[in-house]
């Protein structure tokens, strides 16, 4: 068992490609989802893993991470996870003495970019790099699985001016109610 302690933030511009170190194309897969808690299926190009995480309290949970077989995640993406694979490049930049993962998502979650940190406890003291903008750390709409949800229940991808004043949970349920009227 480990914690996770993490704090996520939106990215404002391109000047954090100057600092990568290494990156990943991934797609993760939900596989189950219970009380907040998920179990996650992640492809990445050199390893796969399964991944339990419990539901957030602040920036910490439980994390339970296992490397499995290629084969094994790919067989989980197409026959448990239907539409529910999230899909980015997770870049590693370096900035003030840490490494800062930075995901660009494409498909549904496409023009999404988020930048997240993990830190050795709750109070860890760490420099914010000049392109990390809003922190979304407690924000609903940020988490991957609500985004998924908002974006499939519009029929594109959002924006993130759409994610962060709820137009996109207004917008759908209005179209909702308005098709079901």
């Amino acid at each position: 068992m480990s914690f996770e302690i993490e704090r996520k933030f939106l990215v404002t511009g391109d000047s954090w490609r100057h600092a990568i170190i290494d990156s990943d194309v991934i797609r993760d897969g939900v596989v189950s989802e219970h009380n907040g808690a998920k179990v996650r299926v992640r492809l990445g190009q050199r390893a796969a893993w399964l991944t339990v995480k419990t539901d957030r309290a602040g920036p910490s949970r439980l994390e339970y991470e296992y490397e499995i077989p290629r084969a094994d995640a790919e067989d989980m993406l197409v026959h448990i996870c239907d539409d529910k694979i999230f899909e980015k490049t997770r870049y590693q930049v370096f900035h003030g003495g840490n490494t800062w993962q930075v995901d660009v998502y494409d498909g549904r979650l496409s023009g999404i970019v988020l930048a997240e940190i993990e830190l050795q406890s709750e109070n860890q003291a760490f420099e914010i790099p000049e392109w990390v903008g809003q922190e979304v750390t407690y924000h609903p709409h940020f988490h991957k699985r609500h985004i998924g949800r908002l974006c499939h229940d519009a029929g594109r991808p959002l924006t993130v001016a759409e994610l962060l004043d709820g137009r996109a949970e207004g917008g759908v349920a209005s179209d909702a109610a308005r098709l079901a009227g």
